[in-house]
């Protein structure tokens, strides 16, 4: 039961009129009632189509409720303007796995493998029905001893009613990723809305050749680990125009280190390069980018531009806690906006965060270096955040004309003051109490700081200090910097530096202090 039609498709970014095989799926017994169960009736039109050479698959206008289903190879799933695909609210529809180290476990809605040429484009939208997998009137709470070196101890992040901003806790089964394609190649998803995700919302993983463009991703913000865009182990990708809103990361581009495959299942070690990020609008809960963490592999040339990050937990975070290193960023005409949130979120309301510290006891760890970051404006309630590690210097870190202002915070009495460092090894470096400069760096070698301007807008704690703090470095350059220590703080300077080789700076600074300088 096949229907003839011209359809209007966008793919990799060309518009043009197609004359395709055409599969809608009420031919094949989907009923758009917002009750019944369609994943068979929409599998036969996705498995037909790709049997007879490959196609669209019409999802019209309605309300179609699913479980798991498989995408293949020259499949164009195309969702009609009012076209909903709604994920199941049983966990029993969604098809389960076992995953080693973490038992039994479900995929979400749409789960590809080892497919080309292969695509979600259209006006309509994925919905994941996260109301049905979380307690909304419970927040998550941070694990225990958790907040033991901060600054306010019990007190952190202390909500007196209600969730706060969250997270809410979740079920003890739940879909994992919304959608994921796993070692495909020519991947297109496109204007399509993906909402209300109970997980990772779209994930590629060891995927070669990715275009999302003009994707809508908005997840409530109270829900854990509901990131908007993973990119792990996946090499030329590009992401534009696309408008995230998420609890978790907004976008993570990630590179896995450990090899297994399981039936259906992903991670092949591929390798996590030549990304492109532009022209989108970010907001989480966690980081708006996230770049790297633990079980990694190297990351390297990535390119972000043309970026706004609106009130979120951090701005941009580049992690390594592992043997993979992080090479070759570049960041450029990014506003940024963060405060700080009370709940277990990982952060604490940095706008940009630089780390490299040890998550594992044995192993090598790797770096961070060439990283340039240009043309940046932040609006934020803590400071700029670079922490390297005696075994792993952040190295050539260059930030040019930065525009910063350090904002108060209504929530500094319950969490200010604090550094959060939480995915290491050391339980007194995850979470810990430390005074605030506008800028800290420890552990650099070449950081190049030139136009920088801090203003202080009404700090009100003794624990903001000064303008630019930078301890154990090799080699530092600070051109124009303008700006001062934190108001009110008789002992805070512009620019305080210690233990360190190589030192220049020019510009109008009224005050440096120095401390075992070479």
């Amino acid at each position: 039961m096949i229907t003839k039609q011209i359809i209007l498709i966008s793919l990799i970014s060309i518009s043009f009129t197609c004359l395709s095989q055409t599969y809608n799926i009420k031919d094949f017994g989907a009923v758009a009632d917002g009750k019944t169960i369609n994943t068979l009736s929409i599998q036969k039109a996705i498995d037909q189509c790709f049997s007879e050479g490959g196609g669209c698959v019409y999802v019209p206008s309605g309300v179609f409720v699913t479980g798991t289903i498989h995408l293949r190879s020259n499949i164009n799933l195309h969702l009609e303007s009012g076209a909903v695909l709604k994920g199941s609210t049983s966990i029993a529809d969604y098809e389960p796995f076992e995953r080693p180290g973490f038992g039994k476990t479900n995929y979400g809605m749409i789960f590809t493998l080892k497919a080309y040429n292969v695509s979600i484009t259209g006006n309509g939208t994925l919905d994941g029905s996260e109301e049905a997998f979380f307690d909304w009137n419970k927040a998550k709470k941070i694990e225990w001893g958790g907040t033991t070196f901060t600054r306010q101890k019990e007190n952190f992040r202390k909500v007196n009613s209600g969730i706060g901003d969250g997270p809410v806790d979740p079920a003890k089964m739940r879909p994992h990723q919304m959608i994921i394609f796993s070692q495909c190649s020519n991947v297109l998803v496109e204007n399509v809305v993906i909402s209300k995700s109970p997980f990772w919302t779209l994930h590629f993983a060891d995927c070669d050749g990715v275009i999302v463009k003009g994707v809508k991703i908005w997840n409530s913000l109270e829900t854990p680990n509901s990131d908007g865009l993973d990119i792990t182990s996946c090499s030329n990708v590009n992401v534009s125009d696309c408008d995230i809103r998420a609890g978790d990361d907004a976008i993570a581009i990630t590179g896995y280190a450990y090899h297994y495959e399981l039936p259906g299942y992903y991670y092949l070690k591929h390798k996590s390069e030549n990304i492109n990020v532009s022209n989108c609008n970010l907001q989480s809960r966690s980081s708006g980018i996230r770049i790297g963490f633990e079980d990694q592999n190297t990351v390297k040339n990535i390119n972000i531009s043309n970026v706004n990050i609106f009130e979120s937990n951090r701005g941009i975070g580049i992690f390594v806690r592992d043997s993979g290193s992080i090479e070759n960023v570049n960041i450029s005409r990014v506003n940024i906006q963060t405060r700080l949130h009370t709940g277990d979120w990982w952060g604490n309301g940095e706008p940009i965060h630089i780390s490299a510290i040890r998550s594992k006891k044995d192993g090598i760890i790797g770096q961070v270096k060439n990283v340039t970051l240009r043309d940046i404006i932040c609006r934020s309630e803590n400071g700029i955040l670079l922490y390297g590690t005696e075994e792993s210097l952040l190295e050539n870190i260059q930030f040019e004309n930065i525009r910063f202002t350090f904002l108060n915070s209504t929530l500094n009495e319950y969490a200010g003051g604090n550094i959060d460092l939480r995915g290491c090894l050391d339980p007194e470096q995850s979470l810990f109490m430390r005074d605030i400069p506008g800028f800290y760096a420890q552990y650099v070698k070449n950081l190049v700081i030139n136009d920088f301007d801090l203003e202080w807008e009404k700090p009100e704690y003794p624990f903001f200090t000064h303008g630019i703090e930078v301890a154990n470095f090799k080699t530092l350059r600070i051109n124009n910097f303008k700006g001062s220590g934190a108001p009110g703080n008789s002992s805070a300077v512009p620019v305080y530096i210690s233990n360190g080789s190589d030192f220049k700076m020019s510009g109008e600074v009224k005050k440096v202090k120095k401390s075992n300088i070479q």
